[in-house]
């Protein structure tokens, strides 16, 4: 919204009141005739009554040449990230300035993809609360919050306060929950339809993913390898009703109780020991998407729970279906094929990444693609009514395999690539060389635009024996030891235009750093937005940079367009976020985007936008606070020091030293008090702002926590972290 019009909204907004709902209708009926009065190709129909939201459902999800929208994750079934619009072109993409824009004061990691139906935009943001505003001046129309602070309260959950975006279908709004929530809204006006629970209360899971609706369902998965015993799972529920319409288990449960299906009993061959014991993991947290025309499901899996092949499946095995594509029947969730990309993985290669429907020629045939770059680092093109593989090339850094195998479609590994003698370097690590951040494809260039990253991983596996098992929210890799590596020989990051049928880059942008956004492709432009809070326009055949806007604050998000008025707008939120950014990270504090320093924001782009945006402040580095007046006790310390390791360090940093995502507890006066500590801590009095209770901490162990964060800020002051 303009300057004029900004205003602080509350997230504990249920929805508003029926005059506002009626205002809305009236509203989009307008934004409709305007837009359809315009200069746009597809308004000159003339004008038109307004389209009944819901009536819009796969045919409309599934057109390419719809501008006015952006009606699904990847803009339209295929997952593109591709729109034909072009007012917005190499030459007059330096007249872009902000048309308006929503401060997001009570979020934090903002990482989703909004949605544009009928002039209204819909995003989510932290705790899974749901905004609808007007996508041409950014005014909120609806807020609906799920509450999910009232739904956690004091029990032991995972704590992820983001949401890689929603859904719409056939006039609702679909979303999901961290602790487990799929919910339907009316689109227009914001109320709940229905809400359904997609996974047992107290299971050491969480959704971070977005919904994806298809073909009168609603289809969601979720995550929790890393945080105790879980083996993964798809849900397909009704979209009108919300009631189950089939799952799809993604390795097989323990053969004693028999399996669900004949795929399930094929996995399991490929499975060996007591595998059921740890779960086994494949957690499908990302990676849907539904093929209208050959009518199937494709669904990217997860990584074994826990990493480690030797303990979760000891004798060896593929371990089906971790880290593959799997297709299926989208009205049965029955299975069609498979194929996988890294078999027995053992390195948290997830394929939980893009699956872009594309039309290739290769070597003279037409293939129906999938086109697919998960953490591996090869680049996949496959046969999406087969199965088969086409081809497969590295691009980015792998020492983990030599290459794929054009016959039988698996990796050649290398002699070390499973650490046999308890430690090893791999390339990539496990944040991959590409993670959930969305790539485009352009079918004008036939270039894929790749958000890439350069890291390694040092995985150490010594004093661990396979009688190891994760404790439910305690969790663990199996790995002894985990650590990211950089190269000074390579660029940490990179922009790649990739040509999936050469199966090389044709030009690279390289980055300082790994984690940037997602991207946004049109016939003539590129747009992402990085680390260092830069949002650029890149020239989509020779990577040169052609626009650049500071909005003061890290990107993670994937920008979209859309044409509403005769006018293009390009929008994005802005706010660094997604687990690279919570603890563990190399260099990522020095960047400076200090938890609750810097303003969270929604930002629309047009020509000739003339809207000022307040700068934001500086980077700032948190201080370590010293308190003299607190002795501290080395041997309290040492022991606090374990158990901030196992509940703390994952969200506020190793040595305390906090990421974009959390508070940085040197700097904190929390901990100072044992009282206020331990209603933070044991009580969930910031449940709401995204921390979880640990109310089984006893008092020993929270005194024990106080005594390391207090003894590292005192370090920290002296010498610096």
């Amino acid at each position: 919204m303009t300057k004029k019009q900004h205003r602080r909204t509350s997230p504990g907004l249920r929805f508003t009141a029926v005059l506002a709902a009626l205002a809305v209708t009236i509203g989009s009926t307008l934004l409709t005739w305007v837009a359809r009065t315009s200069d746009d190709p597809e308004d000159r129909a003339g004008p038109a009554k307004a389209p009944d939201m819901s009536t819009i459902g796969d045919r409309e999800i599934a057109d390419e040449q719809r501008t006015a929208d952006w009606l699904a994750y990847g803009r339209t079934h295929s997952e593109r990230r591709f729109s034909p619009l072009n007012d917005i072109r190499r030459g007059t993409v330096n007249r872009l300035g902000v048309a308006w824009y929503l401060d997001l004061p009570d979020d934090v990691g903002l990482v989703s993809t909004p949605l544009v139906v009928d002039g209204v935009l819909y995003f989510t943001g932290t705790m899974n609360v749901v905004r609808a505003v007007n996508a041409t001046s950014g005014e909120l129309i609806w807020s609906y919050d799920p509450d999910v602070a009232g739904h956690v309260g004091t029990k032991r959950q995972v704590g992820w306060v983001h949401s890689r975006g929603i859904s719409f279908y056939r006039g609702k709004i679909f979303a999901a929950t961290w602790d487990g929530r799929l919910f339907a809204l009316d689109a227009k006006t914001g109320r709940l339809r229905w809400t359904v629970r997609t996974f047992e209360e107290g299971k050491p899971l969480y959704i971070t993913g977005a919904p994806k609706a298809f073909k009168g369902k609603v289809l969601i998965g979720n995550g929790g390898t890393e945080v105790g015993r879980a083996r993964g799972s798809v849900t397909a529920f009704d979209a009108d009703t919300g009631r189950t319409a089939w799952t799809f288990h993604i390795v097989p449960g323990n053969p004693a109780d028999g399996f669900e299906n004949e795929a399930m009993a094929m996995a399991a061959q490929t499975w060996t020991g007591r595998w059921w014991e740890h779960g086994g993991g494949g957690n499908a947290w990302h990676g849907m998407t539904y093929d209208p025309e050959l009518d199937t499901v494709y669904i990217g899996t997860g990584n074994g729970a826990p990493w480690n092949r030797r303990l979760r499946s000891p004798d060896g095995g593929d371990n089906l279906f971790l880290s593959s594509i799997v297709a299926l029947d989208p009205d049965t969730g029955g299975y069609r094929w498979h194929y996988q990309t890294s078999p027995g993985d053992t390195w948290d290669y997830t394929s939980t990444m893009d699956i872009v429907l594309a039309d290739l020629e290769v070597d003279g045939h037409p293939i129906k693609a999938i086109l697919h770059a998960p953490k591996n680092g090869f680049f996949y093109v496959i046969d999406r009514v087969t199965g088969r593989l086409v081809s497969a090339k590295p691009f980015s850094r792998v020492t983990w395999a030599t290459h794929v195998d054009p016959v039988s479609g698996r990796p050649v590994e290398t002699p070390n690539a499973r650490y046999p003698d308890g430690e090893a370097n791999i390339w990539p690590s496990a944040h991959g060389a590409h993670s959930w951040q969305a790539m485009s494809y352009n079918p004008t260039t036939g270039l894929v635009y790749l958000p890439t990253m350069n890291m390694g991983g040092r995985y150490v596996d010594t004093g661990l024996d396979t009688s190891w098992r994760a404790e439910d929210f305690v969790g663990g890799t199996g790995v002894g030891l985990f650590e990211i590596l950089l190269s000074k020989e390579l660029s940490p990051g990179l922009l790649q235009a990739w040509d999936p049928v050469r199966q090389e880059a044709v030009w690279t942008v390289p980055q300082k750093h790994p984690w940037n956004g997602g991207t946004l492709a049109t016939p003539e432009l590129v747009f992402q937005g990085r680390y260092d809070g830069t949002f650029y326009a890149h020239d989509a055949s020779t990577g040169e940079a052609r626009w650049s806007y500071d909005l003061g604050l890290g990107i993670s998000a994937p920008p979209i367009t859309y044409k509403l008025g005769g006018k293009q707008y390009v929008a994005l939120l802005v706010g660094y976020g997604g687990g690279y950014t919570v603890g563990f990270t190399p260099g990522l504090p020095n960047e400076g985007w200090a938890y609750g320093v810097h303003r969270r924001r929604l930002v629309a782009f047009a020509l000739d936008g003339e809207v000022t945006l307040p700068p934001q402040p500086p980077p700032s580095l948190p201080r370590p606070l010293v308190v003299p007046s607190f002795q501290v006790d080395p041997e309290l310390a040492a022991r606090g020091r374990r158990i901030y390791g196992t509940f703390c360090a994952i969200c506020h940093g190793g040595q305390a030293v906090a990421n974009a995502m959390a508070p940085d507890l040197r700097a904190s006066g929390v901990p100072v008090d044992f009282g206020a500590f331990a209603a933070v801590v044991r009580g969930g009095t910031r449940v709401g702002r995204g921390m979880p209770a640990f109310a089984h901490l006893a008092d020993a162990q929270l005194n024990a926590v106080r005594h390391y964060i207090r003894a590292t800020a005192h370090d920290h002051a002296e010498s610096g972290p």
